[in-house]
């Protein structure tokens, strides 16, 4: 389970508590809604599903997924699927392969999405292992899925740019410096990075004035 709204709430009056212009921020845009997920394999095969495509089409596409798989959340449906099973679904041979890959993790047991180690660090890696699972999406799985209160996920564009607008930079800062700015906002970075997407909803009007 992800973040709920207790948490993001007392997550960020902490970090407003120590940075003004963060408690500033609330006070012009709100608390965001929790985002939370279902831990395991359907979130992260979703997440392949969705790379370079719009929310409908990822949709449609996992819709038919699950019709001609008769469970899409099953690892060794896809496993057991001819490529041109998958193809039909609307995945692209690129796609298919990574949601091999995944499956093949998963049924294995290499793979244990029910006990990932407890360090966030060591639970990227072994996300990333999996073919098409790359930083953000294992970021934005340990943080949506998981609930884990410290993930930073630096190289997200959105996040990047309302810590500029937050902080009142002119430019928009660098991964390596959203990065080394959030190290004094531990352990509540993950609370601050479901806020800058909610920040980012509210458009320019957010800006400091």
């Amino acid at each position: 389970m992800g973040l709920s709204a207790d948490q993001l709430r007392a997550g960020l009056d902490a970090l407003g508590a120590v940075e003004p212009a963060i408690a500033a921020a609330i006070r012009r845009v709100g608390y965001p809604e929790p985002r939370i997920r279902e831990r395991g394999y359907a979130t992260l095969l979703r997440t392949i599903v969705g790379q370079q495509v719009s929310v409908a089409s990822a949709n449609a596409v996992w819709r038919r997924l699950d019709e001609v798989l008769g469970d899409a959340g099953d690892p060794a449906r896809v496993m057991a699927a001819s490529d041109e099973e998958l193809r039909a679904a609307g995945l692209s041979r690129q796609k298919s392969g990574y949601a091999r890959s995944l499956a093949d993790e998963v049924t294995s047991g290499r793979l244990d999405l029910a006990h990932l180690p407890e360090d966030d660090e060591a639970a990227v890696a072994a996300l990333v292992r999996v073919k098409g699972i790359g930083r953000w999406s294992a970021e934005v799985y340990l943080l949506f899925a998981e609930g884990r209160p410290d993930i930073w996920p630096a190289g997200d564009l959105a996040v990047q740019i309302e810590i500029g607008r937050i902080l009142g930079h002119e430019a928009r800062p660098s991964e390596a410096l959203t990065r080394t700015l959030a190290e004094g906002w531990r352990p509540h970075r993950g609370a601050l990075a479901i806020f800058t997407w909610h920040h980012y909803g509210a458009g320019p009007d957010a800006a400091p004035v």
